[in-house]
């Protein structure tokens, strides 16, 4: 058996693990918000249409923070379509995803199932058809008390309190000559910079996120962030960041290294933002909001928009993903942690059915995914300081990144219960000895270990009928001498080690 070493000190700590970091997007998109989230007539629908099953399941999955409504969708959205009176509300084309909207879920519907299923909301503008002034109704309308026309009108649709949504993203993907409105980057950045000085006029106390990349393959990558943020640097608070990982060619090995295309992508681009910050004398170091980012079957999607015309929200990219998948998802998760100082919000894309950890059937049941565990566990225990990892691994060659490590590690101690959480993949196909190095915290005793493996049955998914062929299994306990133990790693398998105080 192969062999690792980690050494873990509170001495060297990286950053606390925001909660912002486990967060979720809604778009409307496939079945997303029609059958996934929302569907009145549904057994576990409440009054409202929202159904209880899924909010369940949200709660459980321990997201922060929800972006919506796009994506894509948010380029050529009329956010004054989704107010009002349900039945007066039109039906649209949309373009992003050749589908009618029929707009029956909109801002008071988002806002209600945000609150009931305690996240915090993330708005996106309109940046692609539409521009400043639309930006400053949308916010008067959600955030002013009252007293004007829009907020007053927030108030007779049933929302006598303001809304009060702190974080806002400026458009989405506007790099993508797929997006309507498609900019360059000095288009962008221009509006970008008015459009986030107006809106701090209304509320000051908001937070903006500039379109960064669309993924780090795009040919205007880097020179994109540095354009944009010349012109935005001082009026925003984030970049963004997205990418997804497709399985589809087969390579399993490149696939579980992702998260070294991940590492590079958030490296590159905060060297970005602080090269502009340098050059325009900046003493705020700017954060990464990495709010799109998963394993997706990429190769799929063109084919079905391709075959069908225009309906409502149909079945798109609804892919079952197997335990390696869930591998790959939990080192992603682990990327994000290891950069928590630069990175201050994330967003898994997306919540249900559209490449989501929550699957649904329109009248039956709701299901985790095999993805859905190590983001359920790891907002459930990285709470505390992220604490640097620099493990020693054996490495193996992949096609897309080189010669990787076999593991990747990222630890955070909660200071307040003296808690320390390891994960832990092996990207290896054997198993893997993991030495450990605790004497940095002394007196502590490992409690649990759990295991997601895919090296038995790599292939393995999560159905309606077999909602739980993939899951994470309680592995023998490390034991620790003096500060000093091993544990075994599966081969193929994303871990979670916990050590707490002895009695």
């Amino acid at each position: 058996m192969r062999t690792a070493q980690l050494t873990i000190d509170p001495a060297f700590a990286i950053g606390p693990a925001d909660r912002r970091l486990f967060g979720s997007f809604v778009e409307h998109m496939g079945r997303c918000v029609y059958g996934g989230i929302y569907e009145p007539g549904h057994p576990e629908a409440d009054a409202l249409g929202l159904r209880r099953d899924v909010l369940e399941l949200t709660r459980e999955l321990g997201v922060s923070v929800v972006r919506y409504p796009g994506g894509n969708f948010v380029s050529g959205y009329r956010w004054e379509d989704g107010v009002g009176p349900v039945g007066d509300r039109p039906r649209r084309l949309d373009l992003a995803w050749k589908t009618i909207e029929t707009n029956a879920f909109g801002l008071h519907e988002f806002m209600t199932w945000a609150a009931e299923a305690d996240v915090e909301p993330m708005m996106a503008v309109n940046l692609g058809t539409r521009g400043v002034q639309e930006a400053l109704d949308l916010l008067e309308y959600a955030n002013h008390p009252g007293g004007t026309h829009l907020s007053d009108l927030r108030r007779k649709n049933g929302a006598e309190d303001p809304f009060g949504v702190r974080l806002w993203c400026l458009g989405n993907e506007l790099d993508g000559p797929w997006q309507v409105g498609h900019k360059t980057a000095d288009e962008y950045g221009r509006l970008a910079a008015e459009t986030a000085r107006a809106m701090k006029k209304i509320d000051p106390s908001i937070s903006l996120v500039a379109c960064g990349s669309s993924n780090r393959r795009m040919p205007t990558f880097a020179s994109w962030e540095a354009t944009v943020l010349e012109h935005t640097y001082e009026h925003v608070d984030y970049i963004s960041a997205h990418t997804y990982y497709d399985p589809s060619d087969g390579d399993r090995a490149s696939l579980l290294a992702s998260a070294v295309d991940m590492d590079n992508f958030i490296t590159e681009v905060v060297a970005t933002a602080d090269h502009v910050a340098a050059k325009q004398r900046h003493r705020r170091k700017l954060k990464i909001s990495f709010d799109e980012w998963n394993v997706w079957y990429e190769a799929r999607l063109q084919a079905d928009l391709d075959r069908r015309g225009w309906v409502e929200a149909p079945a798109l990219i609804e892919d079952d993903f197997t335990a390696v998948d869930a591998v790959v998802v939990g080192d992603l998760l682990i990327t994000l942690l290891r950069h928590a100082d630069r990175v201050g919000v994330a967003a898994q894309a997306q919540l249900a059915n559209v490449i989501g950890p929550i699957r649904t059937r329109n009248g039956g049941p709701a299901w985790r995914q095999s993805i859905f565990h190590p983001f359920a566990l790891t907002a459930r225990y990285a709470r505390g300081t992220v604490l640097r990892t620099e493990p020693v691994s054996p490495r193996y060659e992949t096609k897309k990144y080189g010669d990787v490590p076999v593991l990747d590690t990222v630890a955070v101690h909660d200071e307040e219960t003296g808690e320390l959480t390891v994960f832990a993949v092996n990207r290896g196909e054997t198993d893997l000895e993991l030495r450990l190095d605790l004497r940095g915290l002394p007196g502590l005793s490992a409690s649990s270990h759990l295991s997601l493996a895919a090296g038995d049955d790599p292939t393995a998914i999560n159905t309606a009928a077999d909602p739980d062929k993939v899951t994470p299994r309680e592995l023998n306990t490390p034991t620790l001498d003096a500060g000093r133990g091993s544990v075994r790693l599966p081969a193929v398998s994303w871990n979670v080690l916990r050590f707490g105080n002895r009695p």
